[in-house]
């Protein structure tokens, strides 16, 4: 049972909680705040696609706001506050930046300037939300026990971030159209051995602690190799939600996936030593 004197301190870490959060959603956000591809795809991108990602992104942030908040929560009642928070600093973060640079426009034309803010929404919402483990967290030591899930959660964030800047761009499309499939075959294998090397061989903090006794094939196998299915599912889905897929031949969509699966792997090593 929460204490009042628990309650108020809760309470007083909360306002140094928000300003990690809008330093977070600038900092993840402000890449695709100065993309004009990002400015377009919110004019011209449909409306339910739109909606998709805004829906679809809220139990994802939910999830890991138990992973990593604001602050410790208790209940998932906390964790829907955090991430409501959360969307909240986004579009106050996205609308005020864009409004600065002259990005939204004719005040006029509501479904335009709705469009820009909403797209840049969920990344500025998933940065606000990963700013407790960027800027630090809680002074109290954390209790959550880590587990395969909240690592592949953690991944899955990390690599939304680095795809999310570059999956719009045109040339995400024009590297794919310059490569054979001998070239996409050669990025699968590459985009694996630095996402071993981060987590494991480099030792960098952070690593996965893995004992003498376990064979390397099976962490490569466990982490790496799962954490870069992540990193594709998260691409797929990325250009899929941002209509960089329509129209487009299965191989063509495949090769566009495993090019823009390279940052994404690469963001979702970062996300597990970072976080």
């Amino acid at each position: 049972m929460t204490t009042r004197a628990e309650t108020k301190k809760r309470q007083g870490r909360l306002p140094l909680g928000l300003l990690r959060g809008a330093g977070g959603a600038l900092i993840f956000a402000l890449p695709m705040l100065m993309t004009m591809e990002m400015w377009q795809l919110g004019m011209t991108l449909d409306r339910w696609r739109l909606l998709v990602l805004l829906v679809a992104g809220f139990p994802f942030l939910l999830l890991l706001s138990r992973e990593i908040g604001f602050e410790s929560t208790r209940d998932w009642h906390e964790d829907v506050r955090d991430v409501t928070i959360a969307y909240g600093l986004g579009i106050v973060t996205s609308a005020a930046i864009m409004a600065v640079l002259a990005i939204l426009g004719n005040p006029g034309s509501f479904s335009e300037t709705a469009g820009k803010i909403a797209i840049q929404t969920f990344p500025a919402a998933l940065g606000a939300m990963l700013a407790r483990g960027q800027f630090g967290g809680d002074s109290e030591p954390s209790e959550k026990e880590e587990t395969f899930g909240g690592e592949m959660l953690i991944m899955a964030a990390g690599a939304l971030f680095l795809s999310l800047n570059v999956a719009p761009t045109e040339e995400m499309q024009l590297i794919s159209f310059r490569m054979t499939p001998w070239h996409a075959l050669a990025l699968i294998p590459l985009s694996l051995a630095i996402m071993h090397a981060f987590v494991f061989a480099a030792s960098f903090a952070g690593g996965s602690e893995i004992s003498p006794e376990t064979p390397w094939w099976s962490a490569f196998l466990r982490f790496t190799v799962s954490g870069y299915v992540v990193a594709l599912l998260v691409s797929l889905a990325s250009l899929w939600l941002l209509g960089q897929l329509d129209g487009m031949a299965f191989e063509r969509a495949l090769r566009v996936a495993v090019v823009l699966g390279f940052p994404a792997a690469i963001g979702a090593a970062a996300a597990r030593l970072i976080l």
